[in-house]
């Protein structure tokens, strides 16, 4: 199985910084199929360093020119466009949540060509080194299943709560019951894959705004699971804060609320409306069997009245949050994923409704600022390769130190 094959060109100059390639490589994304005068009209490059950068880009196979375009040129100054490659490279991802494993891979477009969800046998407070020891057990099938010859740049490990991915260290997620779990060194030693630890608020901040119907806006991302946070993005960085702690709402209070949180408090954002507390008052109030979100989702989806009324309820506690964050960050758009809107997107007038109702300026903000994430069914899959891909826009070039290994 090839990890990693790439090319090796010669190391970049002091005059040759990895911007001017992240330039091309993102203008291509964006726009491409795209020529290099187009190339060079968008990035401000001079056509010469649009060129240099296309051939190392080329040479690392991160991007091709069209095979249409290719039978059709002529000659003379070529004048053929490029695109993604997306034959030859791969990102892998696992997302970590409490019912689930998810485990993925992407090309470089974003597109996931596989996932597989494995349900977690051990209870939510397990020991955090079995976990992983089952990851880096099963990663190596997964690939062999699925990865088709193609090099895996790296693997995205993304889980919810405060994760700082500069020591690549899950510094606590309440759901798992984990504290201080240095993920990366665990599993880069198990895999012998680079390894790009983020929390999946910001993992799919930062597929929104490469892969998403938002890309380059300012936006907020709100994620609730069976944790709640959020992430903000503004002149296409990261906002993120003393230990990568920006954006924790897990604990806002809703008025009215007396779900009891594992702070001590009651009414926190994240022990009122995550998966795990609606599938518990579904079940408490009889209207499925046992405490199962997919389960209320399903009854929902089949029009039971109960179902729906405890859907829309969801969204209604969601509102104060919403609009506070449109408050203090006044972005261009708000991303909300969690899995009523995804299952139930007829639903999120229901969100725009209620934050209207929260005052003029806010309902001007709900319909046109609100809206769902990008990735309905692949939401979780996607958030495990974000942070890879992110890695190889944010320096392509970077790639140059990587080596093939079998």
């Amino acid at each position: 199985m090839t990890l990693a094959l790439v090319a090796d060109p010669a190391p970049p100059t002091a005059a040759e910084k990895p911007d001017g390639a992240t330039a091309v490589l993102r203008t291509v994304l964006d726009r491409g199929p795209v020529g290099r005068a187009e190339l060079s009209r968008r990035t401000g490059l001079s056509p010469a360093a649009v060129s240099r950068h296309s051939t190392d880009l080329r040479a690392l196979g991160l991007v091709r020119e069209p095979v249409a375009s290719r039978a059709a040129a002529r000659p003379g100054r070529p004048r053929i466009p490029l695109e993604i490659d997306t034959g030859g490279h791969l990102a892998a991802g696992v997302h970590i949540a409490v019912p689930w494993l998810t485990f993925s891979l992407a090309d470089l477009s974003g597109r996931v060509v596989a996932q597989e969800r494995i349900a977690r046998t051990r209870g939510p407070a397990g020991p955090p080194q079995r976990e992983l020891h089952e990851i880096a057990t099963r990663l190596p099938g997964f690939l062999r299943r699925h990865a088709a010859g193609r090099s895996v740049l790296g693997l995205g490990a993304v889980t919810g709560g405060w994760v700082d991915p500069v020591p690549g260290t899950v510094v606590e997620n309440a759901a798992l019951g984990w504290r201080e779990v240095p993920l990366r060194q665990e599993l880069e030693r198990a895999t012998r894959l680079p390894v790009h630890v983020e929390g999946h608020a910001q993992a799919l901040a930062q597929a929104e705004c490469l892969f998403g119907a938002e890309r380059g806006t300012d936006l907020v991302h709100l994620f609730v699971g069976n944790a709640v946070d959020a992430a903000i993005v503004a002149g296409a960085t990261p906002l993120r804060g003393r230990r990568n702690g920006a954006g924790s709402v897990a604990h806002l209070p809703v008025p009215g609320s007396a779900a009891p949180c594992p702070c001590g408090a009651v009414g926190c954002l994240q022990a009122t409306v995550s998966d795990r507390a609606f599938a518990a008052r579904a079940a408490a109030a009889g209207v499925i069997a046992r405490p199962d979100l997919t389960l209320l989702l399903a009854a929902a989806e089949a029009g039971e009245a109960r179902a729906l009324d405890l859907c829309r309820l969801r969204l209604r506690l969601l509102a104060g949050a919403v609009r506070l964050l449109l408050d203090l960050m006044d972005p261009q758009v708000l991303v909300l994923t969690e899995a009523v809107t995804v299952h139930l997107p007829e639903l999120l007038p229901v969100l725009h409704d209620a934050v209207a109702a929260r005052g003029p300026r806010a309902g001007e903000q709900g319909e046109t600022v609100v809206r769902a994430g990008s990735f309905g069914a692949a939401t979780l899959a996607v958030a495990a390769v974000a942070p890879v891909l992110a890695a190889v826009y944010q320096d392509p070039l970077g790639l140059r130190t990587t080596r093939s290994a079998r």
